[in-house]
């Protein structure tokens, strides 16, 4: 296809402001033209934010002149092709008006006339102020949503999380965030490649139905993993000889094949398609059982349990979210052992890389719509709009190997049975018929194969228990929001976990980047603003005193807050892999962070690794054992002084092997002091069949004294380590620690750490560098241990461990 590519310069105006003829990029936004020349502070900088979002009150005109390419000159039908405008645009050139559109989430085409076309052009798209909009629209229909962002977000089709939420800024930006470009209809384009498979023994067929808008010969190619080309007919079956399956990360490879389509007229290639798939059946798998009905992914047949957390945004300013970025974001996944995403949302929908991204990382990825915490106006415009945003959407994503299952929303069906939102009968038959009806029946069209859930959470929908315990997938959120302890998540054994988190501040490197030493305080303006949990700093610090002694200063407090998230998710996790079968699935909130910010995230705005990443590398990992301990934190006794004898004290070791092997190994165990002098341990074999649990008998250490002994076990096979870890009979706070002396210096690409006693949450960082290791946040007897660095360069290495937290 013909094209003349219209991105690069351009020029932004905001008559209001009187500011006119700013220079800047597109793709790019209000907000990225203004920083791009100096004209407005950071907003994620102290509180400037405030001042930001006043200037979307505005209306902005972003203006490019271009001269028409000599290809496009003799074509008669052309056609301006905008892959995503933010979003209440009036499109025109020569002040000649072209259309006007009302979603970011579609691609939108207008015809040019040739003439209006001058030698000189100009294209000119002005964008309406959305912060006005919502407001107008909201006093003439009122629809609910989310108090966290603004009033009247559900009326327009723009990522809702740019409105703020409750990790992230009130900044709606607006602009040209995706490619611009004229194109030539005049000879045939693809207008559609459909793929799909069947599955019939070790027989893979493939079927490739090409639709074009005028008459051309197709022609379709498949490449194998090995290079090897074989030629198809269109809309015809074909067998692919050997054929290899894709697998998620942990089970498998992700073989990919490339699917080439061309038309061709007179030897001549008028338009070209490649795009990659993985051969594999995957599925939802619902079956009814002794506690309810089952709820997993089936990959090839093989129910496995998901191990991910939850995708929002990467920036608010949408030109900064880059192909390599997102790439980067996705390999941090595999390095943490997940196998699947969840797209949440309140955002958008992502770019074809990351879906790339995801196939080639074996990441299967749920996909909500983009609908969230949110009543909307279902009146046949709105319809037509967002079935042509399905529509567009699903026909680009379908074909990836990663995609697993499409969701309709996000937490609406729970919150419409809850009545929030300003929900009623009225809200309620409109939740039914867009994702009971609308969506599934676009679905059926345009994509039959891929699961489709209403909600998340649901147990199926119509408004049946839609959080239950015993069916379907669940957010829970008492630990946190309700304030309950880490040991509650063991009273539940819920089928699939999609949503559970719990915040911490981020390292000091990023409180940096938008505060002064004078706002290093939690409840500072400033660090308040950069917490968007109402009451959330607070509640890390109930949490903080529940488990550790107070930090005494703003570093070990970040520090101790890291920890708190690690160890709640961690309890979580381990409990629901103890139990595979029963739970299939968690996926903690959440992976990222859309600006620097205290929140739920395990790696911050950055790209830096909290705590929690590491324990996510850890508890994910495809062979894990873990204890399942009666301790002081079990026992429910909220008071020192009760007796010591009533606090029980014992461990059951489970050794979880999400492995397709069965695995040998050997359990060891030994229950220490403080100095690392062994009290008691046993070594015990093992075999853990594959994707099950193998748990070991209950260990009694009521005779000892909780707070003066730990336990440390590992699971080596082959004589090496695979999991390890160690667990307190007691809070951290209570434990009678003696100072481990740690050292830690680089020796090559390692670090090497010494400690002389035992060290719990043993950290390696630096003021100058970031770096990823194999592991850190990590406990250790005395000894040495050595460390690989997995990226950066470790410079002016600190250590520090839950002894320093006072």
């Amino acid at each position: 296809m013909i094209h003349q590519n219209l991105n690069g310069k351009w020029e932004l105006s905001i008559p209001a402001l009187k500011m006119n003829n700013i220079e800047g990029n597109i793709p790019g936004s209000v907000y990225s033209f203004l920083l791009d020349s100096n004209l407005i502070d950071d907003p994620y900088y102290r509180d400037n934010e405030l001042k930001a979002l006043k200037i979307m009150d505005n209306d902005f005109i972003f203006r490019k002149s271009f001269t028409l390419s000599k290809e496009l000159e003799n074509k008669s039908n052309l056609v301006l092709e905008c892959f995503g405008l933010d979003t209440l645009c009036t499109v025109s050139i020569n002040n000649i008006e072209l259309g006007k559109t009302n979603n970011m989430y579609r691609k939108w085409r207008f015809s040019v006339p040739k003439y209006i076309l001058q030698y000189e052009n100009i294209i000119e798209i002005i964008i309406n102020s959305p912060t006005k909009w919502i407001r107008e629209e909201n006093k003439n229909n009122y629809y609910g949503g989310s108090e966290h962002a603004m009033e009247g977000f559900p009326h327009l089709r723009k990522a809702h999380c740019m409105f703020g939420w409750d990790w992230g800024p009130r900044l709606p930006d607006a602009g040209i965030w995706k490619d611009i470009q004229l194109i030539s209809l005049d000879e045939s384009e693809i207008v559609d490649i459909d793929i799909k498979q069947k599955h019939i023994n070790d027989i893979v067929s493939l079927n490739v139905n090409v639709s074009q808008s005028k008459e051309a010969e197709v022609k379709i190619e498949v490449e194998t993993p090995d290079k090897k080309v074989f030629t198809l007919e269109n809309n015809k079956d074909f067998n692919i000889p050997n054929p290899k399956l894709w697998w998620p990360n942990g089970l498998g490879e992700q073989p990919l094949y490339k699917v080439k389509v061309s038309l061709v007229k007179n030897n001549c290639v008028l338009d070209y398609c490649e795009k990659k798939i993985g051969l594999r059946i995957l599925t939802l798998s619902r079956k009814k059982d002794e506690w309810g009905e089952s709820f997993s992914h089936c990959i090839n047949g093989i129910d496995f349990f998901a191990m991910g957390a939850d995708y929002i945004p990467e920036d608010n300013i949408l030109s900064r979210v880059t192909a390599e970025k997102t790439n980067n974001l996705l390999k941090q996944c595999k390095l943490a052992n997940f196998n699947c995403i969840r797209v949440w949302g309140g955002g958008y929908y992502p770019s074809d890389e990351f879906y790339d991204a995801c196939d080639n990382l074996g990441l299967v990825v749920w996909q909500d719509f983009m609908f969230s915490c949110a009543n909307y106006p279902l009146d046949f415009d709105f319809e037509e709009n967002i079935t042509k945003e399905i529509e567009e959407n699903v026909s680009r994503i379908r074909h990836h190997a990663s995609l697993g299952l499409w969701c309709g929303n996000n937490e609406m069906e729970m919150f419409e049975l809850q009545g929030k939102y300003s929900s009623d009968n009225n809200t309620r038959a409109l939740y039914i018929r867009l994702y009971e009806h609308v969506i599934p029946h676009i679905l059926k069209r345009v994509d039959p194969i891929t699961p489709y859930w209403p909600s998340s959470p649901s147990s199926g929908g119509s408004f049946n228990d839609p959080n239950s315990e015993n069916m379907g997938d669940v957010h829970y959120w008492d630990v946190w929001h309700g304030g309950k302890p880490f040991s509650d998540y063991r009273k539940y054994h819920f089928r699939y976990v999609s949503e559970f988190g719990f915040q911490s501040f981020p390292c000091e490197k990023t409180i940096d980047s938008f505060a002064l030493e004078e706002d290093k305080n939690i409840f500072s303006h400033v660090l308040e603003m950069h917490q968007r949990n109402p009451g959330a700093n607070g509640l890390i610090l109930t949490y903080l005193s529940m488990n550790y002694l107070y930090p005494t200063s703003f570093d070990t407090l970040l520090y101790a807050s890291q920890l708190l998230q690690g160890e709640a998710i961690k309890y979580g996790v381990e409990h629901w892999r103890r139990n595979r079968g029963r739970c299939m699935g968690a996926i903690y909130w959440q992976l990222n962070d859309i600006w620097p910010v205290a929140s739920w995230a395990s790696i911050d705005y950055f790209g830096r690794w909290k705590a929690l990443h590491y324990y996510a590398k850890r508890f994910f990992n495809p062979i894990m054992i873990s204890v399942e301990e009666e301790s002081e934190s079990t026992s429910m006794k909220s008071v020192v002084a009760e007796r010591k004898n009533e606090i029980k004290t014992t461990a059951k070791i489970c050794v979880t092997n999400e492995t397709l092997n069965n695995v040998d190994g050997k359990v060891c165990w030994a229950l220490l002091d403080s100095k690392s002098n062994i009290i008691k341990q046993d070594e015990v074999n093992v075999s853990v069949k594959r994707l099950d649990s193998f748990w070991l008998e209950k260990l009694d250490f009521n005779s000892t004294d909780y707070r003066e002994t730990h336990l440390s076990y590992n699971y080596k096979v082959n004589g090496k380590i695979v999991s390890e870890g160690s667990i307190l009979f007691c809070q951290p706070k209570h434990y009678h620690f003696k100072d481990p002396k740690i050292k830690a210096y680089v020796q090559g690409n390692s670090i090497v750490v010494e400690c002389e006693n035992y060290a719990k949450n043993i950290e390696l960082y630096s003021d100058n560098e970031d770096f990823v290791l194999e592991d850190n946040f990590f406990d250790m007897e005395k000894g040495k241990r050595i460390v690989k660095v997995l990226e950066g360069t470790p410079i002016n290495i600190k250590v520090r461990s839950v002894y320093d937290i006072k």
